[in-house]
């Protein structure tokens, strides 16, 4: 009697059992062929054609480099059989390794080079091969970037191409990146390039089915996209990070198709108890002494918000620039997202309610808007990149202060309207922060001034732009508070989406003298009213342990455009403490005239009416001639 053999068992993928190994039902095949009904207008899926070009490209690219390659190495004094055997090698990653690039996206490449062959040659004769090439459009190099690369436009698709010298005499065709030790001896700017493919080849080994994985994939980067989640760079989750937490949740339900992984994604990710990591697979020891995430050692790993481990040694937290408002912002939609595919499992809703786009600019009251301007559109687009790439430092400055209760930064930037000179502000972008203020228990008037915060983040982006020797004459940036109502000032009126009904404020102001608030109720009630994103709950000062009172849907303001009011004189010296210390002098040369403050004022006296002037400047710099150091010139505070 023949033995009876086992079956093997499913290969287990991730650090944990999954929580639900069951098959597909016809239900769950007919949710996903909708979803992929419902996602084909949006253009996430590419055409035979372009796939077809997108190869194409990618083995013209590699043509380039195994060319010049060669040509290197006879000109550095290689044997010539050693010469036809070199080699070199591109790779992709990112999006379009992963197999989920949307009509028309850019593509991410790595060139590897043997030992032999130097960065500067990279940036040198690679850099003039490709000016030479009749395809290549656009071609610029940025070799002083944290992850040097070259940027072009090859038969009509941008690319980003990075550059890793790998300690080998030839680069095989059949390299595998994955390889640990190919990380020996590679400077650090090596390892950083070899990271983003290493990574998603990584992810895509741990996923149990590649054809679930990228549907499901599909469809969550297109409602983080459409929901205002999808950007590193302002502290929301970038492509790898959506990829990561799409492959945990294959991971947790291995059998599940599309429609039911996306339903598990927003249900895992709503519950997930944050801070703690989202991991893909045991992170692996290596005697590499290169540095990883790891808390129990770093201490700075310690206060990250929001890991997410990449699966590729050196294990690295791909979201460090998580904070807690963006985190908040995340977890709220994760929740919105679970109610909604809720609706749809129960034939309440379409999958295209998923995708609706939030109303940001009927969520709060408070804005802040901050506009950066160059005279020309060369100098303007490096502009926009230096200051989009600091705004998340004002917004973790905002969430310090004690009365804001969150600083939600869109991460879509808008074209402003000209200014006063168009002939020096001929290019303009506009970014803009909703606000959610606190407002204290029995407090009748509360001034705070976010004078120093403003201050200090456009210290900053000027102090960079100087140090990089990018700031030209005319670059400007300004940083103005708006009411909803006065939105239409600096955005086109097609991202304003209007509310019907309209209805009083409740009472609480930010103006260009602080944060105001009248109490129209009890103090019992000692949230700010005005509108808040319905999420986690974050604890008030000096109450351990109870959780913030949500703040309810935005109303409408009054339809009048400026309010009269009774508010408390303010001291000489413009709320000055007296004797506080004194602010260090900004890069205008001399100490700002408005010292940060945040304070309750002394007990009412007459009171004075005021009509309160909205749309104030917080900070507007003056412009800035280039050069390599700052001039000393006066440093005015308009507003605050």
């Amino acid at each position: 009697m023949p033995l009876a053999v086992a079956a093997p068992a499913p290969r287990r993928l991730g650090i944990s059992a999954p929580i639900s190994a069951a098959p597909p039902r016809d239900t769950d095949r007919a949710l996903t062929q909708k979803l992929v009904e419902t996602l084909a207008p949006f253009g996430v899926f590419e055409e035979e054609a372009e796939r077809q070009r997108r190869a194409r490209i990618v083995a013209e690219l590699e043509r380039l480099v195994k060319e010049w390659i060669r040509e290197l190495s006879a000109a550095k004094g290689l044997p010539a059989a050693l010469r036809e055997r070199v080699g070199g090698r591109v790779f992709t990653f990112g999006s379009y390794r992963l197999g989920v690039h949307t009509r028309g996206a850019d593509m991410d490449a790595l060139c590897v080079a043997p030992r032999h062959v130097d960065r500067s040659d990279f940036f040198a004769s690679f850099y003039h091969k490709l000016r030479r090439h009749g395809g290549v459009r656009h071609l610029r190099a940025v070799e002083e970037a944290f992850v040097p690369v070259i940027k072009l436009c090859l038969d009509g698709v941008e690319i980003d191409v990075l550059f890793a010298r790998l300690a080998l005499q030839t680069i095989p065709d059949d390299l595998d990146l994955r390889d640990d030790s190919l990380l020996a001896n590679l400077d650090i700017r090596c390892i950083r390039s070899l990271n983003g493919c290493r990574v998603t080849d990584e992810i895509l080994h741990l996923v149990p089915d590649l054809d679930s994985f990228r549907l499901t994939l599909r469809a969550v980067r297109l409602w983080a996209q459409r929901r205002n989640i999808y950007s590193n760079i302002l502290g929301f989750l970038g492509g790898v990070s959506w990829a990561m937490l799409v492959a945990r949740t294959c991971q947790l339900y291995p059998n599940a198709v599309a429609a039911t992984l996306v339903r598990k994604f927003f249900l895992v990710f709503s519950e997930w108890e944050w801070p703690n990591p989202v991991l893909l697979k045991e992170p692996e020891q290596r005697d590499l002494n290169l540095p990883v995430w790891d808390p129990r050692v770093n201490p700075s790993d310690r206060h990250h918000l929001m890991p997410i481990i990449t699966p590729a040694y050196p294990q690295q937290n791909s979201t460090y620039n998580v904070s807690a408002s963006t985190r908040r912002v995340m977890v709220e939609e994760f929740k919105q997202g679970l109610a909604v595919t809720h609706e749809i499992l129960l034939s309440k809703a379409e999958w295209s309610k998923l995708f609706e786009a939030p109303r940001f600019f009927q969520k709060y009251k408070h804005y802040i808007a901050l506009l950066a301007s160059a005279p020309t559109e060369k100098q303007h687009l490096e502009w926009v990149g230096l200051v989009e790439s600091k705004i998340r430092i004002l917004v973790g400055s905002l969430e310090k202060n004690e009365f804001i209760a969150l600083a939600h930064v869109n991460p879509q930037s808008f074209p402003a309207p000209p200014g006063d000179r168009p002939e020096r502000d001929g290019f303009r972008t506009v970014w803009v922060i909703g606000l959610v203020l606190r407002r204290p228990g029995g407090a009748e008037v509360l001034s705070v001034d976010l004078t120093g915060d403003i201050q200090a983040f456009t210290d900053t982006v000027y102090r960079q732009a100087v140090n990089s020797k990018r700031l030209e004459a005319d670059m400007k940036l300004a940083a103005l508070h708006l009411r909803r109502r006065e939105l239409h000032q600096l955005l086109p009126r097609h991202v304003l989406q209007r509310r019907g009904a309209r209805s009083r404020g409740d009472g609480l102001k930010l103006t260009g003298d602080g944060v105001r608030c009248r109490r129209r109720h009890p103090p019992a009630a000692a949230e700010d009213g005005e509108g808040e994103i319905g999420g986690p709950s974050v604890p008030l000062p000096g109450r351990s342990g109870r959780p913030e009172s949500p703040v309810p849907a935005a109303e409408a303001e009054a339809e009048a455009e400026a309010e009269t009011e009774t508010e408390t004189p303010t001291p000489e010296g413009d709320g000055q403490a007296p004797d506080g210390p004194s602010r260090e002098a900004g890069p205008g040369g001399r100490a700002d005239e408005g010292t940060p403050r945040l304070t309750s004022p002394p007990p009412p006296k007459t009171p004075v009416p005021r009509v309160v002037a909205s749309g104030s400047c917080l900070v507007s710099h003056p412009p800035r001639p280039s050069g390599s150091s700052l001039p000393s010139m006066a440093n005015p505070l308009m507003g605050v």
